[in-house]
């Protein structure tokens, strides 16, 4: 078989020929495409990678954000109702406290009021027995209750011992204003000179007095000077006939013991010893 090397030479050469032009014209654009493709879808690649790992990141911050929404929202509702008890307890003290001070002054006012009507009705009992009394000795005896009240001051006064009579002298002495006579009743003039005489013989001295009507007193007289007191009056010996009598009424309402003696129940004082030749400082 015979070859025509001019056509297998021009074959060749049109081969190469065509070769280099589809490498030149047709595979290197289309490898250039390739690879910029390939580069594209790479970028493309690491944007969708940058863009997970961003939107992870912001998952990651909006989950810690949420986290911490949270525990504020569990730490102002803890903080919110701790304040609400806090402040349940403060008005429920309050209440209990307005409570107990209403309570309180109804009490009180209560005692007030039972006081003052013990003392009203003490007042008005003491006022009656001293107008029966001063009655019954003037008609019984012919002489007023306002006289013999005054010699019992007087010899009450000359009566005094020591260190009372020591201590009610020196501040007669001393005192720059005349001592002061109160009565519940106006004295006479002779009742007066004898209360005078009285206090200048017992203290040894010109005493300076200056009278004065009182009817707090209710049937009794007192002297005061500088703070001192002495005196006497049908209240004080009501007072502790008071006392005695409520004694009584205790000693009736406590169960008896058994073997105690009732003869050792103190007696009630006299009229004329009560509280009589005493210095009330």
């Amino acid at each position: 078989m015979l070859f025509d090397w001019f056509t297998v030479g021009a074959q060749a050469l049109n081969f190469l020929i065509l070769v280099f032009l589809m490498g030149r014209f047709l595979y290197k654009p289309i490898l250039h495409a390739i690879d910029e493709r390939e580069k594209r879808i790479a970028s493309e690649l690491a944007d969708a990678d940058a863009k997970r790992a961003e939107a992870k990141k912001e998952r990651d911050e909006y989950q810690h954000k949420n986290e911490e929404l949270d525990e504020q929202r569990a730490a102002i509702l803890r903080q919110a109702t701790d304040e609400a008890k806090e402040e349940r307890q403060r008005l429920l003290d309050e209440a209990r406290q307005a409570a107990d001070a209403l309570s309180s002054k109804r009490k009180e006012t209560l005692r007030n009021d039972a006081h003052n009507l013990s003392q009203a009705i003490g007042n008005r009992a003491q006022q009656e027995v001293f107008a029966i009394a001063r009655k019954a000795l003037t008609e019984l005896a012919g002489v007023k209750l306002e006289e013999r009240l005054s010699e019992v001051f007087t010899r009450r006064v000359r009566e005094l011992e020591s260190p009372t009579k020591e201590t009610l002298a020196e501040a007669l002495r001393t005192a720059t204003d005349p001592a002061l006579v109160r009565s519940a009743f106006d004295l006479p003039a002779e009742q007066r000179a004898a209360i005078q005489k009285a206090i200048n013989e017992t203290f040894s001295a010109d005493i300076h007095l200056c009278f004065e009507t009182a009817p707090d007193l209710i049937s009794g007289i007192e002297l005061t000077t500088k703070g001192l007191k002495v005196g006497w009056s049908i209240a004080e010996y009501l007072m502790s006939l008071e006392e005695g009598v409520g004694e009584l009424l205790k000693e009736k309402d406590r169960p008896e013991v058994k073997g105690e003696s009732k003869a050792g129940t103190k007696a009630e004082p006299t009229p004329e010893e009560a509280t009589l030749g005493t210095v009330h400082p």
